[in-house]
């Protein structure tokens, strides 16, 4: 979905100072809800963060893209204002709303001015409660989501995506694209967008971040009044899956001058013991901009590529490993073994004291400049929530990063890193690559 911001609130965002030490506090309101607030008085603002767990793995069956297109039709209209009247009374209160969902979560962000919180909360309520789901509203969408579908399938990047995400998942919700099919989305009708919002919008999912011009007892106020009366529970979440991936490559004919390359295999759990040494590594691997082997071996010395990285993929209900490459056709073939060779090395032969100190450094450099606003704070609260992780995470992140050892390091490349198990999904006309198993 497309995001829109006012100007406004673009400049009320900066308000906080650039810092990854915030002092944050739990607030439990009398109805029952847990929240995490970061108070901060000097401008007239607050960020609220709303994510519910579940995202568009709950699509119920033969209902695919349900989730998506409830999410994106919350905004027009709620109670009595139908879509037009709801913007115009968004914006008459210098308010923004916006509503998006992935795989796992569906989130909801406002930010309003002190002076019309009251306001805003309520006309936020009623988006949320008492959404319209106006049939002419929800043609409009559709139509909108059917265009993003048709487009996405000409894109050699959401192409090689929805393969890899088959393979890998099957018939599980995370082996499907969340805005659905053509043909899943137009038999979509208001009932099947009725029990999307039913199963979702639910309080026993709900993690709550705030950042801003907002006393403790206020926002437990606000939030009883905002969210006291969403349904107590939603769908069961789906079950956990180990991806089915195998070694070899799978070639996606299109007629492109450059082929992209997805490639990856099982990964590792954020709560593993294991998740910060993997994380540096990964950061040697792939994951550290222009000083990342993967980088500098397919990019600097042989020119392959102009980027090519790996990265952590960690879903509620499974983990991968995975990478990205893109390369004219005549010279993917290239890249994806000095990939694997890269792969293979890591594994056997791990990273040197130098690589692990600057990988350190990268990572504990560039954590505070996450922390530059009110939004992006309230988004980092709600997202340590969700993934279980500590109060005082901000605080002690870079002191658990700093405490990796080289020896767990190379450790973990040896048993997580798995070159033999890599799956190469490629889009294009790669020259000297054909599909393997």
């Amino acid at each position: 979905m497309i995001r829109f911001v006012l100007p406004l609130i673009l400049t009320l965002v900066t308000a906080v100072p650039l810092r990854a030490e915030v002092e944050i506090q739990e607030v439990k309101t009398p109805g029952g809800l847990t929240a995490w607030l970061v108070e901060e008085h000097s401008i007239p603002f607050t960020a609220l963060e709303i994510w519910f767990k579940g995202g568009t793995s709950l699509d119920r069956e033969g209902k695919r893209g349900a989730i998506n297109l409830m999410t994106a039709t919350l905004e027009e209209g709620a109670g009595e204002m139908d879509a037009l009247a709801f913007t115009r009374a968004k914006e008459m209160l210098a308010a923004d709303f916006d509503y998006d969902v992935s795989d796992d979560t569906l989130t909801v962000s406002a930010r309003f001015l002190t002076e019309n919180r009251d306001k805003a909360v309520a006309l936020l309520r009623e988006s949320l409660i008492d959404p319209r789901f106006d049939q002419d509203a929800i043609d409009r969408v559709r139509g909108q989501v059917v265009s993003i579908i048709r487009s996405d399938e000409k894109d050699p990047n959401d192409m090689a995506g929805r393969e890899f995400e088959t393979q890998a998942f099957g018939d599980h919700p995370y082996g499907s694209d969340g805005n659905g099919t053509l043909d899943s989305v137009a038999g979509l009708t208001r009932d099947d967008i009725l029990n999307a919002h039913a199963d979702t919008m639910t309080r026993d999912r709900i993690y709550i971040g705030a950042v801003g011009d907002i006393t403790p007892e206020d926002l437990a106020t606000l939030l009883d009044d905002l969210l006291g009366d969403l349904p107590e529970t939603g769908a069961p979440m789906p079950d956990d899956i180990a991806p089915a991936l195998t070694g070899g490559v799978t070639v996606v004919d299109y007629d492109t001058p450059q082929s992209v390359a997805l490639f990856g295999h099982t990964g590792i759990k954020r709560t593993s013991e294991d998740f910060f040494a993997a994380y540096l590594l990964n950061t040697i691997l792939g994951g550290g901009g222009f000083e990342s082997r993967l980088m500098t071996e397919v990019r600097e010395k042989r020119g392959l590529t102009y980027g090519v990285y790996s990265f952590l993929v960690d879903k509620d209900h499974a983990d991968l490993w995975m990478g990205q490459v893109q390369s004219a056709n005549d010279r993917v073939a290239e890249a994806i073994d000095v990939i694997r060779t890269q792969w293979s090395d890591i594994a056997e032969n791990g990273v040197t004291e130098e690589e692990l100190t600057a990988a350190k450094k990268y990572l504990t450099g560039a954590y505070p400049l996450r922390f530059d606003g009110n939004g992006p704070i309230a988004n980092i609260i709600t997202g340590m929530q969700i993934q279980d992780m500590p109060i005082d995470y901000a605080e002690t992140r870079n002191d658990r990063v700093n405490a990796v050892t080289l020896e767990q390091v190379n450790d973990v490349a040896k048993r997580y890193l798995k070159p033999d198990d890599l799956r190469f999904v490629v889009v294009g006309k790669p020259e000297g690559l054909t599909s393997t198993n």
